[in-house]
């Protein structure tokens, strides 16, 4: 797959490197690198180096190679799947399951389990081989996540999560009490300058990034909330509502550095997929209920109020 990319004037001056890890869906920094070294981004057909430096105007030329078989192994792992046909599969993630395999997790991933319950019949779209995966969530963020079973659905869901026309909504508890019954973060998100295994709201090798928000429920010292993404950007929903000062409840990364309300990691569902089926054009809605632990956290929280 062949993608050419026209560097604007605001970009100037930033590595290549992170502006194609910004750029193209789906690859890191060090993925970015990785096809820079292997001579498959271009500028005026000759190879550059990684630490390449922009200048406005200058257009490149990233050859993305086509999947490759892994060493990823299938594994017999149970799945809530809430809907599934010929063309993709949406599953209901648990909370704690990791989607990829990753240093640290090699395996019992959704990943591992999808190759089991599909076989074959899955995308491979990108440098690996990456089972259908159109897009992803956290580790300890729960619910729907959804996978192709061929390249043409892989490449018509991911069409509308750029044009935003793929719609989720997350439910979520924060800290605090939101003061507006609805509202929008317009915010830019990168890598954050100090921690680069945090992200960011910063102007910084950023991309745009916006969350909508309302209030379903106000409690003593917390508030239960919507949130819908208009963008999709690395921890969005948990960076943008701790940079208006309310942190999702139980995440350490960008809250609270403990265990409040019985809960480690974000309390976050993402609860409803909106997109139209790549076969039948028809619009599809697909809804999970709250999961166990989010219900007992509303439950500890007591009374609602008025």
């Amino acid at each position: 797959m062949t993608n050419t990319y026209t560097i604007k004037a605001q970009e100037s001056g930033e590595r290549i490197d992170a502006l194609l890890a910004q750029e193209i869906d789906g690859i890191t920094r060090s993925q970015a690198a990785r096809l820079i070294e292997q001579g498959s981004v271009t500028l005026r057909c000759a190879p550059i180096k990684k630490n390449h430096r922009v200048t406005a105007g200058e257009i490149f030329v990233v050859e993305i190679p086509e999947a490759e078989d892994t060493e990823i192994v299938a594994q017999d792992i149970p799945l809530d799947i809430a809907y599934e046909d010929e063309d993709l599969i949406v599953v209901n993630k648990p909370r704690g399951m990791v989607v990829h395999p990753a240093p640290g997790h090699a395996d019992g991933t959704l990943v591992n389990a999808l190759l089991w319950h599909c076989g074959d019949s899955l995308s491979g779209i990108g440098g690996e081989k990456r089972p259908g995966i159109v897009h992803r969530i956290d580790m300890d963020t729960s619910g729907l996540i959804i996978a192709a079973k061929n390249d043409y659905t892989h490449r018509f869901l991911s069409a509308q999560l750029a044009d935003h026309s793929l719609s989720r909504t997350y439910e979520a508890v924060v800290l605090g009490r939101v003061r507006d019954d609805a509202g929008v973060i317009d915010a830019p998100i990168g890598r954050h300058p100090s921690d680069r295994k945090r992200m960011a709201v910063t102007e910084r090798n950023s991309r745009s990034a916006v969350t909508h928000y309302d209030v379903l429920a106000r409690y003593n010292g917390y508030t239960h909330i919507r949130c819908e993404l208009e963008t999709g950007r690395t921890h969005q929903i948990r960076v943008h509502m701790a940079y208006i000062g309310h942190p999702l409840l139980g995440d350490l990364v960008y809250g609270k550095n403990g265990k409040e309300k019985g809960l480690e990691g974000q309390c976050l569902h993402a609860r409803t997929l909106r997109f139209v089926h790549p076969r039948t054009s028809s619009f599809c809605e697909v809804t999970s209920e709250l999961p166990e632990y989010f219900t007992d956290v509303l439950f500890r929280l007591g009374e609602k109020l008025e």
